[in-house]
């Protein structure tokens, strides 16, 4: 494959137009974070009030991630996603408002960011699923390593713009910046026309989620994953994220933790650049080889904390995520057909995402009982283990990539 090859999503025109859209809402999405939360301390001073405000976007958006599935299979994704985009626009922009004026109250900001996070699970599967609609599928590959490469790019440029805009103009123009980007997202999707899908005869809300259950609990390989990616969420999410910054405090220093941070998503941009000439054979055995070193800094960090190892094992570690995220888009787009594909993907996001609080709430207290180097290492090695024990199904191991001439994957996706 070569760069050529490598870029040839762009000269799709629809592909063209929702990678202009999603540049925008990510390069929003990224700023927006830290602008929130400077703002929430603005008002409050309380990181408790901060808790609450993040939870308040988490929860809504895993209690309605499967009816975003239903209604992306059964309304056009291109208009569920512009919808989705004008409300988010309206909901950051009062935010936004509220702040600037000096009117915000905390419960204000809570409404407000559970409604954007209400809207962020109708949103998401629509624009997971939207892809394979744009893109021939032998530029599957290369479209989604372009999607991640700016996706990893504006995680380390947008919090830093963030900051300087908060920091300059402050936290409620930086809202109403994300909100600006939120609508011009919206506008650039007008240009993108998918192709028509065949109607099928309406049924319930149920029905479909019970459709899309009977399906997901058929597919061995996508269970399998999924299920694994709870309990791996949950660690990481545990040993990395509330863990990690107490150690490192205690030992490489905090502006140390932040390059360990920094190199982890230099390594997701690395492989992200790879993935556009690499062609991934067998995606999800791969896959889940790769993102089994993303266990890897949770054990330095428990037995040796020296910075240039944690560096140098967060930077393979993001390679590794990088390498199974592609496999994972891959696997999905290529073996789900078309009409079932959202559901998939909010199945997916549900079973992936809703350990995770459980790793935020007990690894605190499991570190203050057996102490956090033994805490960390068991993790580091739990991780491990079950991306081997996810290998062990062969439906996983064996999912081959599939070509235009291979047969309907709606047919073969529960083999």
């Amino acid at each position: 494959m070569t760069w050529a090859d490598g870029l040839a999503p762009l000269r799709e025109r629809g592909f063209a137009w929702y990678f202009a859209s999603r540049f925008t809402n990510t390069l929003g999405s990224t700023m927006a974070n830290i602008a929130l939360a400077f703002a929430v301390l603005d008002l409050t001073d309380s990181a408790s009030a901060l808790g609450q405000v993040l939870a308040a976007h988490t929860i809504p958006m895993i209690l309605l991630l499967l009816w975003g599935g239903v209604i992306s299979d059964r309304f056009p994704r291109t208009l569920v996603l512009q919808v989705s985009n004008v409300a988010s626009a309206a909901s950051q922009g009062f935010l936004a408002f509220l702040v600037i004026t000096g009117t915000a109250e905390l419960w204000m900001l809570i409404v407000l960011t559970a409604v954007h996070g209400a809207v962020s699970a109708i949103s998401f599967p629509a624009m997971a699923s939207m892809v394979p609609q744009l893109v021939p599928r032998s530029q599957l590959q290369p479209a989604n390593a372009l999607l991640s490469l700016t996706r990893n790019g504006l995680t380390v440029l947008g919090p830093t713009t963030g900051a300087l805009l908060v920091v300059t103009i402050g936290s409620g123009w930086a809202l109403a910046v994300d909100a600006a980007m939120w609508l011009l997202s919206a506008l650039l999707l007008l240009p993108v026309r998918m192709p028509a899908r065949e109607k099928k005869q309406s049924s319930s809300t149920v029905a479909e989620l019970r459709e899309g259950w009977q399906f997901f609990w058929s597919t061995t390989w996508l269970w399998a994953v999924v299920l694994g990616f709870g309990a791996l969420n949950m660690i990481h999410n545990g040993a990395l994220f509330t863990l990690g910054p107490a150690v490192a405090q205690e030992t490489i220093g905090r502006q140390g933790w932040g390059y360990v941070l920094s190199a982890e998503a230099v390594g997701l941009l690395a492989m992200a650049v790879v993935m556009l000439r690499v062609p991934l054979r067998r995606p999800l055995f791969w896959g889940m080889i790769a993102i089994a070193f993303a266990g890897l800094p949770m054990v330095i960090l428990g037995v040796d904390p020296t910075l240039v190892a944690l560096v140098v094992s967060a930077f393979v570690a993001g390679a590794g995520i990088e390498v199974f995220s592609m496999g994972w888009n891959l696997a999905m787009q290529e073996n789900i057909d078309d009409d079932m594909l959202s559901r998939a993907y909010s199945y997916d996001a549900l079973g992936s995402f809703v350990a995770m609080p459980i790793g935020q709430l007990a690894w605190g207290p499991l570190g203050v009982a057996f102490g956090n180097s033994r805490v960390l290492v068991a993790s580091g090695i739990a991780y491990a283990a079950i991306c081997a024990l996810v290998l062990c199904s062969r439906s996983v191991r064996d999912l081959p990539r599939r070509t235009a001439e291979d047969p309907d994957p709606a047919l073969t996706a529960t083999s």
